[in-house]
């Protein structure tokens, strides 16, 4: 197991470098500064596509996290231009929070306020913050946090409301994008604002940013986690009712890791008590997503199987069987992680243009005609599989096992 586990470590630190170099290569753009909105699978620049501030976020999150976990001085410099086109073209300095998209030269493009985007602003300012110690992002990352909790908490029910107008009014289309469910609350804006809120909690030790994080664990627990299949309910409206059977497994691997992780940072015994158990239960019901050769489904709406298998899946389904492992200490979950990873060198990874491809058919075929830069296609799920697994792998000389960061 140590030479097995060694290998996983430095085949995924090269990983994290191939990764990195592909985005310092070829999405900056030199014209109008921070990156280009979109790139294709043949490495082709669309140089007059909208730029989304969720790309441009989990861009500063990489770059970032790459430097405070590997020092390197060139990841830092990709990391302040990506904090400085944020801050100068998609922060709103009249009404606050960040617009959703900007053209191609960096003026507003569509102005609304997605509270997934400003979760991403969250979770990149504080990570660049823990790089930089610019007290200006941590600062940005505050008052998204306050604006936030100013126009989206319920106070009533709680949860967040997922999207409104430029100037804090409700909107009646309140999806991410055509795929979703028109519903108020869901569970990937809920999960994503958790990340945000624990990044930002591990530089600004708040109370009530304490509380609002316990507050998100309590929502998962009572409402997103379904207490007797261990799935992930996704799409509620505001008082908590859900017709949607939509399964998502990349959501619930990812999900299994976070939450625990969540509960880890604000360092609350009863939550990493409840969040680890729960960590196990939702591993096991995003399994049924998961095939022996290592690669795992996108969804399953009720009969209706997608048998795609996404990029971004197959990377958090790497850290979420690492996690269980560490949890449970059962050798079956790290041969699944190891599974994972073994599928994405085998089919996910552009060897010939580098970076990952959006995905294969269940035929295991490229699926076609998509991105490897746009408003979805990021290296924030792969860059991040890598360093969270490294970070985690630890072997002792003597007896050879993996120490439990956890």
């Amino acid at each position: 197991m140590q030479d097995q586990l060694l290998q996983y470590k430095k085949e995924l630190h090269r990983e994290l470098e191939n990764i990195l170099r592909y985005w310092m290569k070829y999405p900056p753009d030199n014209d109008y500064g921070g990156f280009y909105g979109r790139i294709d699978e043949s490495n082709n620049a669309y140089p007059e596509a909208e730029k989304g501030v969720v790309l441009n976020a989990r861009i500063l999150w990489s770059f970032a996290a790459a430097y405070n976990h590997t020092k390197k001085d060139e990841y830092l410099i990709f990391a302040k231009r990506a904090y400085h086109y944020i801050v100068d073209h998609f922060i709103d300095k009249q009404y606050g929070g960040v617009y959703w998209s900007v053209d191609h030269q960096g003026n507003v493009s569509n102005n609304r306020k997605q509270i997934y985007g400003l979760a991403f602003c969250i979770y990149a300012f504080s990570e660049y913050y823990k790089a930089t110690r610019l007290s200006d992002a941590a600062d940005h990352a505050i008052t998204l946090f306050k604006i936030v909790e100013k126009h989206s908490y319920d106070e009533k029910r709680k949860g967040y409301y997922e999207a409104f107008s430029h100037n804090w009014k409700p909107v009646s289309d309140l999806r991410l994008s055509a795929k979703d469910e028109n519903y108020a609350k869901t569970m990937n804006t809920h999960l994503h604002l958790l990340e945000a809120y624990a990044n930002l909690y591990s530089i600004w030790q708040d109370g009530f940013l304490g509380m609002q994080i316990e507050n998100l664990l309590e929502v998962f627990a009572h409402h997103f986690i379904d207490d007797k299949t261990h799935h992930l309910v996704l799409f509620f409206d505001e008082d908590w009712t859900s017709e949607s059977n939509l399964i998502s497994y990349g959501h619930e691997i990812e999900a299994a890791w976070l939450l625990q992780h969540a509960a880890e940072i604000i360092n609350h015994a009863g939550w990493i008590i409840t969040m680890k158990s729960q960590s196990l239960k939702i591993t096991e019901a995003a399994t049924q997503g998961w095939q022996y050769d290592g690669g795992m489904k996108y969804e399953k709406d009720g009969d209706r199987q997608n048998n795609q298998k996404h990029w971004w899946v197959q990377a958090e389904a790497m850290v979420g069987y690492y996690n269980a492992f560490q949890n449970s200490q059962q050798k079956k979950y790290l041969e699944q992680s190891l599974k994972s990873w073994e599928f994405v060198k085998k089919y996910i990874r552009d060897k010939k243009n580098g970076e990952w491809f959006w995905g294969v058919n269940e035929d295991l075929s490229i699926m076609k005609d998509q991105d490897k830069v746009g408003f979805w296609k990021c290296p924030y799920h792969n860059s991040r599989a890598c360093c969270e697994i490294i970070n985690r792998i630890k072997v002792r000389s003597n007896p050879a096992q993996i120490v439990d960061l956890k």
